[in-house]
């Protein structure tokens, strides 16, 4: 693969497990030549179906620096007001500066109607759109006008259709695409480019057996997305290459 990112720094959140989708785009942007400082939030997956062991983060470090990074991380709880501070200030410290940001850490659980209440709006807010939105204000404070920087944000499909069994998880994550538009316009004569990118349902160890065969019948692929599939499409977003790109929502859904 081409070194398209050589000399780059790439900030990555949610990179905890190696199955998933922040491991995936670490790992392309890695592998294209950049620096990576990635978050992880071992707590939160501890807590979910499909768990995480202890050794997963250091894991996905190495195979990292395997394939030729210099990598730094930092276990950090999004859902801390200060946490964007402190997060953007080490990077700073320890590579000078944030090129690329990728806000994929999220928060999801299970609440249709009768479950939303105001404390689970909270959790989803705190870490679906406050983290990415002060994040993103981090980087435009300190960065040198005109230099290029890339923001992508990683959202869902709700969209496309209902989601009634996940509201507030829905309702965060469709804050986030407004955001990416409103805040392109704000950010453009920074030099700094703002997107939002749409995965679809992706198998990272989370689909039952019969779900994954639903979506697999229902797909002009006869297929569910991986994380590799959305990977490519960071790696481009974060290059000099998609300098003319801003403001958007880019579905990466095989045809679903």
């Amino acid at each position: 693969m081409d070194a398209v990112l050589r000399g780059k720094v790439a900030l990555v959140t949610g990179v905890t497990r190696k199955a998933g989708i922040g491991a995936a785009i670490a790992l392309e942007l890695a592998s294209a030549g950049a620096s990576l400082f990635i978050s992880q939030f071992r707590s939160y997956d501890q807590n979910q179906p499909w768990g995480v062991t202890e050794d997963e983060p250091e894991q996905i470090r190495e195979n990292l620096r395997a394939a030729g990074a210099d990598v730094e991380s930092l276990e950090i709880d999004l859902a801390d007001p200060n946490s964007a501070r402190v997060l953007m200030e080490l990077v700073r410290n320890r590579f000078g500066r944030v090129d690329i940001l990728v806000n994929n850490a999220a928060h999801s659980e299970t609440g249709g109607i009768d479950q939303l209440d105001a404390a689970q709006l909270d959790r989803h807010y705190a870490v679906n759109l406050r983290a990415p939105a002060l994040l993103c204000v981090e980087l435009a404070r300190h960065h040198e006008k005109g230099r290029p920087a890339r923001i992508i944000n990683v959202t869902s499909g709700q969209g496309l259709r209902p989601m009634p069994s996940e509201l507030a998880y829905a309702a965060t994550k469709g804050g986030l695409d407004a955001l990416t538009l409103s805040m392109s316009a704000s950010l453009a004569p920074l030099g700094i480019t703002i997107n939002t990118v749409d995965p679809g349902a992706t198998d990272t160890g989370w689909m039952s057996t019969d779900f994954k065969q639903s979506l697999e019948r229902d797909s002009p692929m006869s297929r569910v997305g991986l994380p590799s599939d959305l990977a490519p499409l960071v790696r481009f977003l974060a290059s000099d290459e998609s300098g003319w790109i801003t403001g958007q929502l880019i579905r990466s859904r095989g045809g679903s």
